[in-house]
């Protein structure tokens, strides 16, 4: 029997120098789409993801649109090899919820691109400003974190998966929140390696600039199914995706329940497209006997390939 199939976009953090590289030289519509990303931004993004330094790749007005356009040429070239296979739902990362809406056609490439690049620049920009950091909470109660955060004033940035949960905040309060945790029951707690903040009150100046950047785009309805980091359920229409694309900037990415809702609407195979595998790992934390594939490169487009065209 044919299984559903569910798109996952990488998000912030998932990157590596040399993405890509291999696609390009294999797949002449993944070739094409970073030579129109360099075109679009007047840049060579291109060269940054392929060669990096790490530092340069790893910065947020980099990181955003490298990894966009690699999720995007990843489908591509899966695409070009078995056809416009049918997807029963998508869901993304933080950043890899605008992929996610780029594949579903919500809008076209140049638009979606240009707009994450705009995001990453805003967020830059909010980190920049503030002294954020951001913290993971590992084998932690959900209850118990978000006491911890109300007791540290600091926000729940992500509910990544049963016992993984980060939070977010000004830097001395996140660093405090670390200190206090074993006392809320928390087996384990560690800095991340961040610019600032995300997905907390420090992202606001980003919050209300890509409010006014959406305001100003052409946005269609998906072509199939986009679950909000936010809510948790699907972003349908071009209001629903305006305002849960800005209010994601602030809020807590919801991620269980993006998965949760993705296996809700019966889909039985998760192809996450962006290097890492780390929503990968995640998933099988959340669902233990769901079938993923992680898709990042050329001989992983191959595997992937085989198993849609022996499920259809």
């Amino acid at each position: 029997m044919a299984k559903k199939i569910a798109l996952l976009f990488a998000g912030q953090g998932a990157q590596s120098v040399g993405m890509g590289r291999d696609l390009v030289e294999q797949f002449p519509v993944a070739s094409d789409l970073f030579r129109r990303t360099d075109e679009i931004l007047g840049r060579k993004l291109s060269e940054i993801a392929w060669r990096g330094p790490i530092e340069e790749l790893t910065k947020t007005s980099n990181c955003q649109p490298a990894l966009h356009v690699h999720g995007l040429a990843c489908l591509a070239a899966l695409r070009e090899l078995t056809g416009d296979f049918p997807i029963t739902g998508a869901a993304g990362l933080s950043l890899g919820e605008m992929t996610a809406h780029a594949a579903a056609g919500t809008f076209d490439f140049a638009t979606g691109l240009k707009l994450v690049q705009r995001r990453g620049e805003l967020m830059d920009e909010a980190c920049a400003v503030t002294s954020g950091a951001m913290a993971a909470m590992i084998g932690a109660d959900e209850n118990a974190v978000r006491g911890l955060a109300a007791d540290a004033d600091v926000d729940i940035a992500n509910i990544n998966a049963p016992g993984q949960i980060v939070v977010s905040g000004e830097l001395a309060k996140v660093e405090a929140a670390v200190g206090v945790a074993k006392e809320y029951g928390i087996r384990r707690s560690t800095l991340l390696n961040v610019a600032g903040a995300y997905h907390s009150r420090l992202m606001e100046t980003a919050y209300q600039k890509l409010g006014a950047a959406l305001r100003n785009i052409p946005v269609l309805p998906p072509r199939f199914p986009v679950i909000s980091n936010v809510t948790g359920l699907e972003a349908a229409t071009p209001v629903e995706v305006r305002r849960t694309l800005q209010d994601q900037v602030t809020s807590t990415v919801r991620w269980v329940d993006c998965v949760e809702r993705l296996a809700g609407l019966g889909c039985n195979f998760f192809i996450e497209l962006g290097p890492g595998g780390v929503l990968a790992g995640l998933l099988r934390r959340t669902r233990k006997e769901v079938d993923v594939i992680s898709v990042s490169d050329a001989e992983a487009v191959r595997e992937c390939v085989e198993k849609i065209v022996a499920q259809n």
